[in-house]
């Protein structure tokens, strides 16, 4: 079964993780995100109870 056999495949998946790894990978993380996380304080919320007419 020609499928099995890694020899015509693993040098294009070679060439494939290298290019990724080596030229687009540094290029996608120097941009800048343009909203960075901020911390926020979290913030308590009141809470009033529910009037149950049937109480």
């Amino acid at each position: 079964m020609p499928q099995l056999n890694p020899s015509p495949w693993f040098f294009t998946m070679l060439i494939s993780w290298a290019t990724y790894s080596l030229l687009i990978q540094p290029k996608l993380l120097s941009f800048i995100s343009p909203n960075p996380p901020t911390n926020k304080t979290p913030k308590t919320l009141t809470t009033t109870p529910w009037a149950w007419p049937w109480t």
